[in-house]
Parts: structure tokens; sequence; C-alpha cells
């Protein structure tokens, strides 16, 4: 049976529809930056995602071709994540969506090195006839967060956020946004099958103790 992420490790990607503390040790990932509203249709945001899918998919199928990834074992390819800010501020403004600056992003296994990347940019480059030059192998370590599942569209987020900001502060924790630490989603629901008043989104802030 394939490895899950999602259920192998259940306090990163399901927590409860009420805030946690959690630290979060380090990850890799596939990941583009960008800039602007990911709601344009055929804009940065879409293309990116197209880039991280070709690769994710590439390398998770690579057990069906020649090229042989060290450690490798059959596993579900995770969620879509995304870390969003703006200029200027902590946190976000779901008003600016043309402000927004992200790292799209999807988590990959331990066992891929650096050449077992290289060689699925290329073959997602021939196969899927994107162009791999903005995708990167990303380690992040995001340690002490505030977390919570929030359910419903992506706009009314912040009454979740209100509510895990104010946990935070109860548990005697601040917030520490940086250029480093950034508003964190991790998304769930496929919204293109999934109605948006059941949508389900991990969220996730940067913490540290008072």
């Amino acid at each position: 049976m394939p490895f899950d992420f999602k259920k192998e490790y259940k306090e990163f990607y399901l927590p409860k529809d009420r805030p946690s503390i959690v630290t979060v040790p380090p990850m890799q990932f596939v990941a583009v930056r960008g800039k602007g509203d990911p709601n344009e249709p055929g804009g940065t945001y879409q293309k990116a995602l197209e880039v991280l899918y070709g690769i994710a998919y590439t390398i998770k199928m690579s057990k069906m071709g020649d090229h042989r990834i060290e450690g490798y074992f059959d596993y579900v390819v995770p969620p879509l994540e995304g870390f969003w800010w703006q200029e200027g501020l902590h946190g976000v403004d779901y008003a600016r969506k043309a402000d927004f600056e992200w790292i799209s992003c999807i988590r990959l296994p331990d066992f891929v090195a650096r050449a077992d990347f290289d060689w699925a940019a290329e073959e997602a480059a021939r196969k899927k006839k994107i162009e791999p030059s903005s995708a990167e192998l990303l380690t992040l370590e995001e340690g002490l967060c505030v977390q919570c599942l929030h359910v419903g569209p992506y706009d009314t987020e912040p009454a979740t956020v209100e509510k895990m900001h104010a946990f935070a502060a109860e548990q005697g924790y601040e917030l520490d946004f940086s250029d480093v630490r950034r508003h964190h989603e991790i998304y769930l629901s496929d919204p293109r099958k999934t109605a948006p008043e059941k949508w389900k989104t991990v969220i996730r802030h940067p913490v540290k103790k008072l």
C-alpha cells in the first residue's frame, strides 16, 4: 500500500478545526516562486501548478521507467501547499490578492536527491511540455507554529486566523513572521470537485514563546 503522508503525519496534515501548537520538522519540496493574484486565469500561479504537478508525478511514477531512485518507495503525492505574504504586512490581506507574493510547493519524500530532482525536471519538460526552469528543490523547517483546519471558502479564512491568534496568545505565544516564516496553507480539497463551503485548508502561522 502506498505511503500516505497525510495519514502517517496527521498532526501536520489533518488537524482539528480548533487551533493547536505544533513543531514542524524540516521537509523538502518542489517549489515555484511568484507574484500576483492566484485566481488569474492562465496567470503565473496557474502555470506554476503545472510545473509542480508535472515534476511531482514524474518522481512518483519513476518506478515505471528506467530511472532508479535510491531508497524509493511508493507513495501518494502529498497535497499542494503555499506560503503567502505581501510587502509591508505580517500575514496577508485577502482584499489585495494582486499584491500576493508566494511560494507554491508540493512535498517530496526525503529519498529525492538533487540528481533525481534534476532528472525529473528534464523528464517532465520532455514528456509534459512544461518549462521547468522556475522549479527548485527547497528545504524548509517551519519550527514552532499555531495551526488550524479551516472549512469553507478561502475568503473566509480571516475568521479562522483570528481564532488561531487568540489561542496562541492565551497559550503564551506571540506571532513570529519574518522573511522566512510565512502564512502557510495546505490544500486538502480539490476546488474543481468540491463545493466552496466544504473546502478544507490547513492554516499555519509561525509563533514563538513569550
